[in-house]
């Protein structure tokens, strides 16, 4: 085996293992009682991006002029990772871990893509149609799961607020994603810029934390959950995708990424005992095709006439938990 499949390999596992990793969030979440989804949001992303910023402290420092000359970017790139993971997990909280989820995760890549339309002026393509197709009557066909399957009014309610609040966790993903990569593209190493977005979004969260995290150290097993949810799903899953993409191309590692919500889906049917009807799946099974859609390799003579709207693959790729 030569040494440019052993490190494809490598990357392989890495991304793989990043997304197991992601996918574990919503499920270890519900292990956490009494703790409010704004609180398990902003100790996962609050002392996780703070963790993040410290092991790219050098970097950030090296090229603190350049960061500081983005400072409208890095304030909107910042706010949208603050205000991700209480969305998030509120989503996730109110429709269930396997629909928050899987909203969240299949609307980031469509957003990113109108976000390119309004800001760069990138054309919406067939392909895009299609995958926004997918996804949109996936997220019907929960919603119709849901609003029949539930036990009242009040739940259909809660559920569709889950998937309202999912739309807008992708949405914001989807933006500080751009905002990154518009970092990068002035020159700031993707180290500095991934460390500062989520210092100072991490920063903004700790009044959140001070008045939401209270009942993480209620016990032994609150404090549990919080310290993994900072440590394993952002820090370790985020070095070990970061990892794997310097030796996986980007478009390859957004598509191995789609294991991130079928474990979520999986966990939380065996472990949270959550239930989904025949509907209910098909819905997930038509959005994670419509990221199969947008994140499967192209021909090369189409990838090279849509060369500029790779970064959207990238975008996509990079960490969301």
């Amino acid at each position: 085996m030569t040494s440019r499949n052993s490190a494809s390999l490598v990357g392989f596992a890495c991304v793989l293992t990043a997304s197991a990793l992601w996918g574990t969030t919503g499920t270890t979440a519900t292990f956490a009682s009494g703790v409010s989804p704004l609180g398990i949001g902003a100790v996962a992303m609050g002392l996780g991006g703070l963790l993040l910023a410290l092991t790219a402290l050098h970097s950030i420092v090296k090229s603190r002029a350049k960061i500081a000359a983005q400072w409208p970017m890095l304030i909107l790139g910042s706010l949208s990772v603050a205000i991700y993971p209480l969305a998030f997990y509120s989503s996730m909280h109110l429709a269930g871990v396997a629909i928050g989820t899987v909203i969240s995760i299949g609307s980031a890549p469509l957003a990113a893509s109108l976000i390119e339309r309004i800001f760069d002026g990138q054309k919406l393509t067939t392909r895009w149609l299609l995958g926004a197709a997918a996804g949109l009557g996936g997220a019907v066909l929960l919603t119709f799961s849901e609003s029949h399957g539930s036990a009242g009014a009040a739940d259909a309610t809660a559920v569709l607020y889950g998937i309202l609040l999912g739309l807008v966790s992708g949405l914001l993903y989807a933006l500080y994603s751009w905002v990154a990569r518009r970092l990068m593209q002035a020159g700031i190493p993707p180290r500095a810029a991934m460390g500062s977005i989520f210092g100072v979004g991490g920063t903004l969260l700790l009044p959140v934390l001070a008045f939401t995290g209270a009942p993480l150290l209620a016990s032994s097993t609150n404090v549990a959950v919080g310290i993994y949810m900072a440590l394993v799903p952002v820090l370790v899953a985020y070095v070990l995708f970061a990892y794997g993409l310097a030796r996986v191309s980007a478009t390859m590692a957004t598509t191995l990424s789609l294991l991130e919500p079928v474990i979520a889906a999986v966990l939380a049917v065996v472990i949270v005992g959550e239930r989904l009807p025949a509907e209910g799946w098909a819905g997930i099974g038509l959005i994670v095709g419509s990221l199969f859609i947008l994140t499967l390799p192209m021909p090369a003579r189409r990838r090279r006439a849509e060369r500029p709207r790779s970064a959207a693959a990238i975008d996509a790729a990079l960490p969301s938990r």
